[in-house]
């Protein structure tokens, strides 16, 4: 088991429309999130365990 801790950035979703209203617009759907994050985490390896990511 390894813990890599990820900052997903800011993420479209229904919880930010509620606090950022039409502001919420102006970020990444989660659909197209996804599509980018699944990969990223797919790649994560050993070595990156206690590494701090940002996925951008």
């Amino acid at each position: 088991m390894a813990a890599m801790p990820l900052n997903p950035g800011i993420i479209h979703t229904d919880m930010l429309s509620i606090s950022f209203r039409k502001e919420a617009a102006n970020y990444t759907p989660v659909s197209d999130w996804v599509l980018k994050a699944v990969p990223f985490i797919l790649k994560l390896k050993p070595k990156d365990n206690g590494i701090p990511k940002t996925l951008s």
